[in-house]
């Protein structure tokens, strides 16, 4: 990916697999709105051309924090009008966010707190540093989550473990967060990114349509009736028939030899 960031750090691995830094150490990653717009720039860029991307890795700059929130100093003073304003813009990251078909993994290496934890939510899995802390602090500051926290963290631990985490406001740690099933893996914070890197990169040489409709089928499917998600996986499925990478796997199965995926 050839883009360059004030907030962000892009940086191309090779073969589809691109790591993305949130990078403003000095402030523990706080989320402002030049976070936001790069973050949709970003996103925007990877929906519109989801063939380039096979995983994306997304992590914090530094070993103290994934992500603190958003930047309460860049918020102090501000009117009502210019909250909303950088507010509709994080909602829009959120959604180009939420709704990228390449998959997302969260290498959560520090603090992920408030807007922190709900960039983490949107991840489709997270591997942690057993030091990691989680919480979502809004009510203790006079708001709610509004970046997708009132509706991923349900779908992650259950309503009732929810409704604890949001209203309490309260702090837990990446043990916590792993007993409950947020959490897929928790490592060592010296061996985080190097583990979530080759869970990455065992996505990446995967067949790409084929791991972004079955994404598709996952996430749709769990707001649908049985029925439904069933019918909905069959039209994902019948999506690869035709492709090169169906006969590509077929054929090297049965060649005994390692497939050369091309995404078409």
């Amino acid at each position: 990916m050839d883009r360059s960031y004030e907030t962000l750090q892009v940086e191309d691995k090779g073969d589809g697999l691109v790591l993305l830094i949130l990078n403003r150490p000095q402030v523990a990653n706080a989320m402002n709105t030049q976070m936001g717009r790069d973050l949709l720039d970003f996103f925007d860029a990877v929906n519109g051309d989801p063939l380039a991307y096979r995983c994306i890795v997304m992590t914090g700059a530094g070993d103290k924090a994934f992500c603190a929130g958003g930047d309460l100093k860049e918020r102090l003073g501000m009117t009502d009008e210019t909250w909303q304003v950088q507010h509709l813009l994080f909602e829009r990251a959120i959604r180009a966010f939420s709704g990228s078909p390449v998959p997302v993994i969260g290498a959560i290496n520090g603090a992920a707190y408030a807007g922190g934890c709900e960039l983490a939510l949107c991840c489709d899995f997270l591997y942690a540093a057993e030091t990691a802390r989680f919480a979502l602090t809004e009510v203790t500051l006079g708001i709610m989550p509004g970046a997708g926290g009132t509706q991923n963290l349900p779908r992650a631990v259950g309503e009732r473990r929810a409704k604890e985490i949001i209203l309490t406001g309260r702090p837990f740690s990446a043990q916590e967060a792993y007993d409950w099933g947020l959490v897929n893996r928790l490592c060592p914070p010296d061996t985080l990114l190097d583990a979530t890197m080759e869970t990455a990169r065992r996505i990446a040489d995967n067949a790409p349509i084929s791991v972004r409709q079955a994404k598709h089928a996952i996430h749709y499917g769990l707001q649908m009736d049985l029925a439904s998600g069933m019918m909905f996986e069959i039209e994902a499925y019948n999506r690869m028939v035709p492709t090169e990478d169906r006969r590509e796997g077929i054929a090297s199965f049965n060649e005994k030899r390692k497939p050369r995926f091309k995404g078409r």
